[in-house]
């Protein structure tokens, strides 16, 4: 969608520590704040397909472990090793990332990376400030001021709910809810503070009184930013909890007349022989960004997920793999672009920031989070893109892993890192290993009633 592109260029105006078997965490002990772990040397080789994943789940997902926001425990909008903030919002922290970077904290806890009970104080701290921040009708902005919880504008009149990152930010501790529920009392606590953020959010507030649902809300400049969610882009996941809600739910007609389209939602488009079923808002003929086919799905299991309108699994799967082939295919004879190194979606770039894709907005930039995010839906693809990353070397790898981008046709790279891109590695990955996150949050009751109200097959 076009919108959906301007709003991630608006970002231009925002432009492993230590993976021993046990990582710790970035906060305080006994009144003093705790030093990061020295860096562990990154290894060279490993014995394994599975040790190298092992290995770089405990490294980007340490983006939210060690470093993020102490007061907040949330995700940093960014972290920039070179220390320079154009913007000095260092310490801003961002709700969708945050979602993604929970789920790296439940991986982390499930393979023992991180030690239970110290996953569980961060994810209550977690939780106790989301309920003290600012929300909007239960809604919480895009960015916050991590030390006071206010929000911090994401553009001029984006001052108030951030209802599609807010999704972003649910679906994770959803699956949080889950992975606690039969827990221990401290555990149990957890899971309750959570429920309560999900009943409190309004969705049918977010209405604005139509057959769809909005984007934003400010309190200020009420509907002005006037952005409907209509697919296909990277939101199902809202209409999904919107039609879940046990409080403030939205009929399925604002899915099927909203997001849909009335049926509009559908296309023929099919580059490279693979049909992406559905039109990719401002990139119908060859698909968006791939974050398009990662954020929604963290939690949301695409796999034998249909609807009147699509497979999601055909949706997912062959955005990937279109977005692979035109990398191979090179049109625009990129230096480094191949079988071994592809991926194009929204990230940094040679001239400040961009939502990468095939076609136009192809600067013959990588992007890694655009390939490992992938795993569950090109596995082969994905780990030889992962080879051919790491075999780069310290020139595109610090201390949370992967630079943000790359380019080896203008021997670019800068040591900064965006939560959006960073947190979505750990749990996409763990998504292909076991389908942890998927299995957690489709085993909601309210979501499974969400999904058969809205004619979803799952």
């Amino acid at each position: 969608m076009i919108h959906v592109l301007a709003l991630f260029l608006i970002s231009t105006l925002a432009g492993c520590a230590s993976c021993s078997s046990d990582l710790k965490e970035n906060g305080k002990e006994n009144g003093k704040e705790e030093k990061p772990d020295t860096e562990e040397v990154r290894p060279e080789s490993f014995a394994s397909d599975d040790e190298m994943l092992d290995y770089i789940q405990k490294v980007h997902l340490n983006y939210m472990w060690d470093g993020a926001e102490p007061t907040s425990g949330l995700a940093r909008e960014r972290i920039h090793l070179d220390g320079d903030y154009p913007e000095k919002d260092q310490n801003v922290v961002t709700t969708g990332g945050s979602g993604f970077g929970i789920a790296g904290l439940l991986v982390g806890i499930e393979r023992g990376f991180i030690p239970r009970e110290e996953g569980v104080k961060r994810l209550t701290k977690i939780a106790d400030y989301l309920k003290r921040a600012d929300r909007f009708h239960g809604v919480w902005p895009h960015w916050l001021y991590g030390p006071t919880g206010k929000v911090k504008p994401f553009g001029q009149k984006d001052n108030g709910g951030d209802l599609v990152e807010s999704c972003f930010l649910m679906q994770s501790l959803l699956c949080v809810r889950q992975y606690f529920r039969d827990g221990n009392e401290q555990e149990k606590a957890l899971v309750e503070k959570i429920d309560q953020l999900w009943k409190e959010m309004e969705f049918s507030w977010y209405q604005n009184g139509k057959d769809v649902i909005y984007w934003h809300w400010s309190p200020e400049y009420n509907w002005e930013m006037n952005f409907p969610l209509e697919g296909y882009n990277e939101a199902l996941i809202v209409y999904v909890l919107a039609a879940s809600s046990p409080t403030y739910p939205v009929p399925a007609s604002a899915y099927h007349n909203g997001w849909a389209r009335g049926g509009g939602i559908k296309s023929d488009s099919a580059p490279y022989g693979l049909p992406l079923e559905l039109k990719h808002n401002g990139a119908e003929k060859l698909g968006g960004p791939l974050f398009w086919a990662q954020y929604s799905h963290i939690g949301l299991d695409p796999r034998n997920l249909s609807d009147r309108y699509a497979n999601y699994w055909n949706v997912v799967r062959n955005h990937a793999l279109s977005n692979y082939r035109y990398c191979v295919e090179n049109p625009k004879q990129y230096k480094g672009y191949g079988e071994d190194c592809w991926g194009l979606t929204a990230s940094y770039s040679t001239k400040g920031y961009a939502a990468h894709c095939p076609g136009d907005n192809d600067h013959g930039v990588i992007t890694p989070t655009a390939a490992l995010s992938s795993f569950p839906y090109t596995p082969e693809e994905s780990m030889r893109a992962l080879k051919y990353f790491y075999s780069k070397g310290d020139w595109i790898w610090g201390k949370y892993g992967f630079y943000d981008a790359f380019s080896e046709g203008s021997d670019w790279t800068v040591p900064r890192y965006l939560a959006i891109d960073q947190c979505t590695i750990a749990p996409m990955i763990e998504n292909y290993r076991s389908g942890l996150l998927w299995k957690l949050f489709m085993s909601c009751p309210e979501v499974q009633e969400g999904l058969q109200k809205l004619g979803f097959k799952a």
